[in-house]
C-alpha cells in the first residue's frame, strides 16, 4: 500500500508556513528578485481560507528591513507574520539573564540593542558574512574557552544558501568549528529546531498535523517540520538540488517545481 501522499492532507490543513529565501525570492545584487509565480502565490494563499506565516533564518538584517525589500518586490506581507531567528534569541538571553558576545552581521546588530552585552557569558553567532574573519572566529572562541561552561547560540544551522553568483557557506559552518574547538553543542535558534516552528505555530494556533511547511531546504525547512508533525514540501528552487530527492536520512512529503505549483495544487484540491 502507497504511503499517502502531501496531497491528501491538503483537505484538512488550516495553515501554511513558507520559507522565504529560496521560495518566495532569489537573493542577489540589489536585495534579489522575485521567483516568478511567487509574488501571485502569496496573494492567493492570503485570499484563501487558511493561515500564513513566513519563516526563515535570514539573520543579515533586521525583519522590518527584511520584510520592507519584500514589500517593495510585491509580496504582501507584514513583519508581525515573519519568524525570524534574532527576536527569538533575544527573547531567550532575556529569560536567562545571559549576557552576549556577538557574531552576526551588522545589520542585524540592532535586534540586541535591549540586551546588556558587557562581560559577556556566551555567545550568539549568526549569519556573518564578512565578518566571519580568523579574528572575529578566534575572539568568539576565545569568549567561550573562558567560560567554566561554554554556551553558544546559533542562528541556524544551514550549511549553505543561495546568491545571484551561486552557493555561500552559511553559519553552519563556523558553528561547527566553535563546537569542535570548545568541545560543546551549540543551542540552535530558529529552523530545524522544534521550539522554533512550534511557536510559529502557538502564533497560528493550529497543532502540526494541520499545518504544510514548504522550503527549499530539505534538511532544515522539511526536515525541521516533519520532525514536529508537520507536513513538509520541497520547492526544486533557492538551494534545492537534484541530490536532496535521495537524502539518506530526510525523505520530503511531495515536491514541486515552485511556490506557484504548490499554491495551485493546494487551492485545487481545496476547491478554491
Amino acid at each position: 500500500m502507497a504511503a499517502p501522499s502531501w496531497e491528501d492532507s491538503v483537505k484538512s490543513l488550516k495553515g501554511v508556513i513558507l520559507d522565504m529565501c529560496g521560495v518566495l525570492y532569489d537573493a542577489g545584487e540589489g536585495g534579489g528578485t522575485p521567483i516568478p509565480g511567487s509574488v501571485e502565490a502569496v496573494k492567493r494563499l492570503k485570499a484563501s481560507d487558511l493561515k500564513l506565516r513566513f519563516c526563515t533564518n535570514e539573520t543579515q538584517a533586521t525583519r522590518e528591513k527584511f520584510v520592507a525589500k519584500l514589500q517593495r518586490m510585491g509580496f504582501l506581507i507584514s513583519v508581525p507574520e515573519v519568524f525570524s531567528p534574532s527576536p527569538a534569541a533575544v527573547a531567550i538571553l532575556k529569560e536567562r539573564g545571559l549576557r552576549p558576545h556577538l557574531l552576526v552581521h551588522d545589520d542585524v546588530v540592532p535586534e540586541f540593542d535591549s540586551v546588556e552585552k558587557t562581560n559577556p557569558n556566551c555567545v550568539v553567532i549568526g549569519d556573518a558574512a564578512e565578518k566571519f574573519s580568523y579574528q572575529n572566529l578566534n575572539a568568539a572562541f576565545r569568549v567561550l574557552v573562558g567560560l567554566e561552561k561554554p554556551l553558544l547560540f546559533s542562528l541556524g544551522r544551514g550549511k549553505y544558501y543561495r546568491e545571484g553568483d551561486g552557493l555561500n557557506l552559511d553559519v553552519g559552518v563556523y558553528m561547527k568549528a566553535l563546537e569542535y574547538a570548545c568541545d560543546t553543542e551549540a543551542e540552535v535558534v530558529g529552523k530545524p529546531a522544534p521550539t522554533f516552528f512550534q511557536k510559529v505555530l502557538d502564533d497560528m494556533g493550529i497543532p502540526p498535523h494541520e499545518a504544510l511547511m514548504i522550503g527549499d531546504d530539505l534538511v532544515n525547512d522539511v526536515g525541521g517540520a516533519q520532525v514536529c508533525g508537520m507536513k513538509g514540501v520541497q520547492v526544486r528552487t533557492g538551494k534545492y538540488r537534484p541530490s536532496d530527492e535521495k537524502h539518506p536520512t530526510v525523505m520530503a512529503d511531495g515536491y514541486v517545481n515552485n511556490l506557484a505549483e504548490a499554491v495551485d495544487t493546494i487551492l485545487k484540491l481545496r476547491g478554491q
